[in-house]
């Protein structure tokens, strides 16, 4: 009793060992599936091009037909698993989504090594990154809080997604590099991450069981979960203006595109090189805003600040969208991932303060469906509307639309531009919600 009340408390996250293993597991896990996301969307559009002679339309038809794949399962299993990491050990449920990963992983390695691969082989295993999604948010990001006292959420928060942008960052690079060098090389390499990763969940001590729910029938649990979100405003704000957001200013999934048949570099195609160039500019602007915020965090205003983000966003990308000019682009891309960076920061620390323990799986899980929705339903999104207008745009037309959608949030959700700070989330309604909140 003695030596933990003379123990100093940390003040940072990093302080704390199992959040230095949780930090390492997060930059395993994104720097592999983000290398895997730009190499199998090259393999895709490519495949498309070259072997099936489609146009360049019909080829980006192919790439919102990857996210609409990644999407399905999402959506099916998402509800399930946030009960699932509610229930049960979350480390192990992290470990078991890492290994769906690393299955995937491998299978793509070895069929690019044999050079088999097709449309239907590539869509398939991309489905598998949907399943594993579908369980790793709601397992994963509901450790943290519980590795963390509440007043180092925040930070925490900003730690994390520093985690992540490092693996944003330096994953498609690594992608674009060794593909050049050998196509099957960064999936073996992903490989190796994710086996790293998976290794580093399940070495996290065990964590405070949520509350004993498990009389409580499954599909309850999930009703519950959908009506604790939807009388929340804040949460439904926070989590709706992410999916329409970002649902329309989804520029990733046409940089192919851009890369193979739209910018150029002293007179050639950019090609996977630029590429991963570009699918890693976002993660670098964001990740200079990440590490600012990890010492830093936002303190006021907090509200107004994730939707000028989400403006700023939106503008960037429209830019990008009619842009010619190689590094211009580049320079918005990590516009606009800073700008994100910003709002997923703010999102992020409302959603996790204002959610009690045994609500975090599930409300992860609904978060994350709305994530992936607006990442690969976007995906879709982009893909079609690249077929009728192009990717131009298709592109300037979701930046426009992230704004719009900004502006009417605002209305709709007068809360999100009323927070001031993150107090409100310390509430006691929102670590002790009442029997009626609850059900």
């Amino acid at each position: 009793m003695s030596s933990e009340v003379s123990s100093p408390a940390p003040s940072s996250p990093f302080g704390i060992p199992d959040f230095r293993r949780f930090w390492l597991t997060r930059v395993c896990s994104v720097f592999a599936t983000a290398a895997i996301a730009v190499v199998l969307g090259w393999q895709v559009y490519d495949v498309a091009r070259a072997q099936y002679g489609m146009t360049p339309g019909q080829a980006a038809f192919q790439l919102g037909v990857v996210g609409l794949v990644q999407f399905v399962p999402m959506l099916l299993l998402a509800p399930i698993a946030g009960v699932i990491a509610d229930r049960y050990d979350r480390r192990k449920v992290g470990a078991f989504s890492l290994g769906i990963d690393l299955v995937m992983a491998l299978s793509l390695g070895l069929s690019t090594a044999l050079g088999a691969a097709s449309l239907p082989l590539l869509l398939g295993l991309a489905s598998l990154h949907g399943v594993a999604r579908a369980f790793y948010g709601p397992a994963v990001s509901s450790i943290a809080p519980n590795l963390l006292p509440p007043a180092l959420i925040p930070r925490g928060v900003g730690a994390s997604s520093m985690a992540m942008q490092i693996g944003t960052i330096g994953g498609p690079a690594m992608g674009g590099l060794l593909y050049a060098l050998s196509p099957a090389l960064p999936y073996w390499i992903a490989s190796a991450l994710l086996a790293t990763g998976l290794v580093m969940v399940l070495t996290i001590r065990p964590l405070p069981a949520p509350a004993n729910n498990r009389e409580v029938h499954p599909v309850r649990q999930i009703i519950d979960g959908f009506r604790f979100v939807s009388r929340s405003p804040m949460l439904l704000g926070c989590i709706t203006l992410d999916l329409f957001a970002v649902l329309l200013a989804g520029a990733t999934a046409l940089l192919p595109v851009y890369a193979r048949d739209i910018l150029t570099w002293h007179g050639q195609a950019v090609g996977p090189m630029g590429l991963g160039q570009m699918r890693a500019a976002p993660a670098v602007g964001a990740a200079v805003v990440a590490v600012v915020l990890s010492v830093r965090p936002v303190a006021r205003n907090v509200g107004v600040k994730m939707l000028w983000a989400v403006v700023v966003f939106g503008v960037a990308t429209a830019i990008f969208g009619i842009s010619r000019n190689y590094l211009l682009s580049l320079a918005m891309l990590a516009v606009l991932g800073a700008a994100d960076m910003v709002s997923v920061f703010i999102r992020s620390s409302l959603i996790q303060l204002s959610t009690p323990n045994d609500m975090r799986g599930r409300v992860a899980s609904l978060s994350g469906i709305a994530i992936s929705a607006s990442n690969e339903l976007g995906e879709m999104q982009s893909g079609i509307a690249a077929a009728l207008l192009g990717a131009t745009g298709a592109v300037v037309f979701g930046g426009v639309g992230a704004i719009v959608v900004t502006a009417l949030w605002s209305v709709l959700f007068p809360v999100l531009r009323q927070s001031r700070t993150f107090a409100s989330a310390y509430s006691p309604q929102a670590a002790n919600p009442t029997k009626e909140q609850a059900t």
